[in-house]
């Protein structure tokens, strides 16, 4: 890592610890940073899994390239799949986006983000972590660090988390502080999305778009939307092929009719089952 950003620290009783954290009653007494703590911009996290499938880790930089340009902070944790993704969003809008670690800031993990750790503070972003200089990622710190991800945000958004997803810990770190969550749905039958779709479940908002969080947010209409989801004709193609076939059809054959791949048809297909023009049967679609 570059050596012109120099590990920063306060107390909790410091006016540079952020106050939404310093009233967790588990908050850390001491804050450790490199970078810009201090912002007045409203933040957002985004987060899921780190084994994230190629349409995750597009939606993940989609929104938060799109949130970015409307001037959120992009919160995440600088693991492999969905956070980098929302990292690499915000930087492509030149936006500020946070990394919380979950171990001391003199080194990255995975190393293979040493470059991204970087490039967040040339942007003016900042690395958070409530450990000391020298200490190791040890695995319950990533499930620690999670309640300081959420503390720093206004609101959480879960791209793609399955069951057992730490993403769903910073899920539910956000409701305990009385943070709206948005989830991305997806179909019940994927297991990339099982964690996500027992958050529905429990009352979190579904989401399609930056849009979306921006209404629920506050009302706000996108100026400068760099957001695009799966094109309607990937639908309609899937349509066609389903007219065409009297028997139900399973994902991967779809992909062989259509030429689209698993992932767009996954993700087409989750529209056509919400909006009740598919129904799913064992794994197969029919129109309703």
């Amino acid at each position: 890592m570059k050596d012109n950003f120099p590990i920063k620290n306060c107390h909790r009783n410091s006016t540079h610890f952020p106050p939404s954290l310093a009233i967790l009653p588990d908050a850390p007494p001491t804050l450790y940073w490199r970078g810009s703590l201090i912002s007045s911009s409203p933040a957002i996290a985004i987060v899921g899994t780190r084994k994230a499938s190629a349409v995750g880790i597009e939606y993940a930089r989609s929104f938060a390239r799109a949130l970015a340009l409307e001037g959120w902070r992009i919160i995440s944790g600088l693991a492999f799949g969905i956070d980098a993704a929302a990292h690499q969003g915000a930087l492509d809008s030149k936006g500020i986006t946070w990394a919380v670690l979950a171990h001391g800031l003199d080194t990255i993990q995975p190393r293979q983000h040493e470059h991204l750790a970087d490039t967040i503070l040339d942007f003016g972003g900042c690395l958070v972590s409530e450990y000391p200089p020298t200490t190791p990622a040890y695995p319950n710190q990533f499930i620690a660090r999670n309640r300081i991800i959420s503390a720093l945000c206004d609101a959480v958004i879960i791209i793609e988390a399955p069951q057992k997803s730490g993403a769903l810990s910073t899920a539910h770190q956000a409701l305990r502080q009385k943070k709206k969550v948005f989830v991305i749905p997806a179909l019940p039958s994927m297991k990339q999305f099982e964690g996500s779709l027992s958050l529905l479940r429990k009352g979190c908002r579904m989401v399609r778009t930056p849009q979306d969080v921006l209404e629920d947010m506050g009302g706000q209409r996108i100026k400068n939307l760099s957001f695009t989801e799966g094109p309607p004709s990937n639908e309609r193609a899937i349509l066609q092929a389903l007219r065409e076939h009297t028997a139900p059809l399973s994902i991967d054959k779809l992909s062989q009719i259509t030429t689209l791949s698993p992932q767009e048809v996954a993700v087409a297909m989750t529209q056509l089952v919400l909006e009740g023009i598919v129904v799913e049967e064992q794994d197969t679609y029919c129109i309703r």
